[in-house]
């Protein structure tokens, strides 16, 4: 085991690395308050009504989503505890309330179902030595892989329906006779008609006719089967049980799928569809149309979930095959977008998702900007909005190419001037700061770590305010209330100490750029008092900046390389002052300052051991190699 102790002592403690270990420690006395307001010691959830339909197991899971992430960044071993406990403890919830059977969704559309995902995926990977969830994440992936489950059509290479899981692909959208879709469900209205091309239907209003609404309810469970494009979120869950053990059949599956869509795309000039009959054909539910599929490019959020999914099938099948060209589904979609982009500000605009946008550039929504079309219809592309950033920066994430660095600069140069990049905001899905973590690795926004930290702790603080007043609150008893007021916040120190965007909401898997383990404790994270901030981030190099900021502990920090080890650090170059550390040489330190030099470390088994003495920083360059070994969830030291 490669080991380097070539360090700097303090003059100074950085206030980004203060920043963080601040932050630590608040998200985990905010989220012990969560645990004691809102859950029950099964771990279940308090409060919860009765279900009227399909939906809704996907918000019991979702206050949870990022525990295991804050884990693996170096939270406490509570939070990985706690994770568990609380994922028994809904799914048993869910359970006894008819929404689970054998400890999985019963059947519904995997926009949803990869919200829900996101919590296992998360303890798979924080902790895959522990069999329990081993064996649910084979036995949940089966539900795709073993056709004899009835989701998936081996010959057609298909998923079924729209709405699949354990109880196989669910014809339709509810239970029994389709309840009808009029002008009441205001909620529903700015995302327009479910279905287009019902005759005597154009418009909203329409939908007051007691006949057309009935019609539109039973034209949109008549369509409800096949396939459609938000199924490739589904590859998650074989990937995550491919991770453990290497599974052939499991590669084949995901692979295979992925090409299914991958040929439909190339069909369709790039473009990825949105449907597929059950007899196998595009558009044959849709009168021939490429687009009107559920949760496609016609209704209701049309690019966020298509290309969302696609993006995340995308990078499943990557990985697993080492073949990059999956992407270009995701690719073609965002040059299409942008090539049909328009000038305008968010507040003069009608997009469907306006209010968040609004709330996101505050002031700056009155700004112009770069809007993006997000659906396609009968009369072509519509509901146009800022691009969320998102989607072009996993992509170049993954690849590090300068064609898509291109594509997500381009996408950031569209926003409005006055964008603050370091924005006080955040939704469910924890994102969209990715424009000011770009900018930091271009050396253009120096102060982004302080700054969002900063905001960081802003965000954890309101989630107390909202909690310890929730009896004041409107939406206190509504299942996404708990989703508000989580406090677990892990976006800034994703980026910051793994070099990693946010994970994609709709059931992307953990990646990361970098993984820690603390030496001495012999788990995944950050040891207590170390602080890191991943700087430069590079086809096959990356640095990263350690510190301790303890002034009386010493600390060992193993550094490895992330996506599921499918690269390995080969050689790192240490920049230090003196010899090797504090105190120097003669035994005492007096606060003069020595040339710097540099070390180089040749790492022959992958990995780096950094010793931290009490007050000091370290500066590496890692070098990082492809492994000749499949990727797969890591068990040495719990790292993932």
């Amino acid at each position: 085991m490669s080991t380097t102790s070539h360090t700097t002592p303090l003059r100074s403690m950085p206030a980004w690395a203060v920043l963080q270990r601040r932050l630590f420690d608040e998200i985990e006395d905010a989220r012990r308050l969560f645990v004691e307001r809102y859950t029950n010691t099964d771990g279940s959830l308090r409060g919860i009504a009765a279900f009227a339909d399909r939906d809704g197991v996907d918000d019991l899971y979702e206050p949870f989503f990022n525990w295991p992430a804050f884990y693996l960044l170096g939270g406490p071993d509570a939070a990985l505890i706690d994770a568990k406990r609380h994922w028994e403890g809904v799914t048993a919830q869910l359970s006894a309330a008819g929404m689970l059977t054998d400890e999985y969704e019963n059947g519904y559309d995997w926009f949803h179902q990869g919200e829900s995902a996101l919590l296992l995926l998360g303890i798979c990977a924080a902790d895959p030595g522990d069999e329990r969830f081993a064996e649910r994440a084979r036995r949940f992936a089966a539900l795709y892989t073993d056709p004899r489950r009835g989701n998936h059509d081996a010959e057609l290479n298909i998923i079924r329906a729209p709405h699949n899981g354990a109880l196989g692909a669910r014809r339709g959208l509810e239970d029994g006779a389709p309840q009808p879709y009029s002008v009441a469900l205001t909620e529903m209205r700015p995302y327009g008609l479910p279905v287009q091309g019902i005759d005597g239907i154009t418009e909203w209003e329409d939908l007051a006719d007691p006949e057309n609404a009935r019609r539109m309810a039973a034209e949109m469970q008549r369509r409800a089967v096949g396939d459609v494009a938000v199924n490739l979120a589904v590859t998650s869950l074989v990937t995550n049980a491919w991770l453990y053990d290497g599974d052939a059949h499991s590669a084949t599956w995901v692979t295979r799928y992925v090409d299914g869509w991958m040929a439909r795309a190339a069909a369709n000039d790039g473009l990825l569809p949105d449907n597929v009959a059950p007899d196998g054909t595009v558009g044959g539910l849709q009168d021939g149309r490429w687009w009107g599929g559920h949760y496609g490019w016609a209704w209701p959020h049309g690019l966020h979930s298509v290309a969302m999914s696609a993006l995340i099938g995308g990078l499943n099948a990557a990985l697993i095959a080492d073949d990059d060209h999956p992407l270009d589904m995701v690719r073609i979609m965002l040059d299409t977008v942008l090539d049909h982009g328009v000038r305008g500000s968010v507040d003069a605009s009608d997009y469907s998702l306006r209010g968040e946008w609004m709330f996101r550039f505050g002031e700056a929504a009155a700004d112009d900007g770069l809007l993006v079309p997000y659906r396609h219809g009968a009369d072509g592309w519509f509901d146009f909005g800022p691009l969320q950033l998102d989607l072009p920066t996993w992509l170049w994430w993954w690849t590090r190419s300068d064609a898509d660095r291109a594509r997500l600069d381009r996408a950031i140069d569209g926003l409005p001037a006055r964008a603050d990049l370091v924005g006080e905001f955040r939704d469910k899905e924890e994102a969209g700061h990715e424009a000011g973590w770009i900018r930091f690795l271009d050396g253009e926004l120096p102060d982004y770590p302080e700054r969002a930290l900063a905001m960081a702790l802003g965000q954890v603080a309101r989630r107390v305010a909202l909690m310890r007043t929730d009896g004041d609150d409107p939406d206190g008893a509504h299942l996404h209330f708990w989703q508000r007021v989580n406090p677990v916040v892990t976006e800034v120190l994703s980026q910051l100490i793994t070099g990693t965007p946010q994970v994609l909401y709709n059931g992307g898997l953990p990646f990361s750029a970098i993984d820690y383990a603390d030496a001495d404790r012999d788990r995944p994270g950050l040891p207590p008092d170390v602080a890191a901030l991943v700087d430069r981030l590079e086809s096959g190099v990356i640095g990263i900046r350690l510190v301790n900021t303890s002034t009386t502990r010493a600390r060992r920090v193993r550094v490895l390389a992330g996506r599921f080890s499918r690269a390995r650090i080969s050689r790192a170059t240490a920049t230090g002052e003196g010899d090797d550390g504090y105190p120097g040489p003669s035994g005492a330190y007096a606060g003069t300052r020595t040339a710097p030099s540099v070390r180089t470390i040749d790492c022959p088994d992958g990995t780096l051991t950094v010793e931290l003495a009490p007050a000091h920083a370290a500066e590496l360059t890692l070098t990082l190699t492809r492994t000749p070994s499949a990727p797969h969830h890591r068990t040495d030291e719990g790292t993932s």
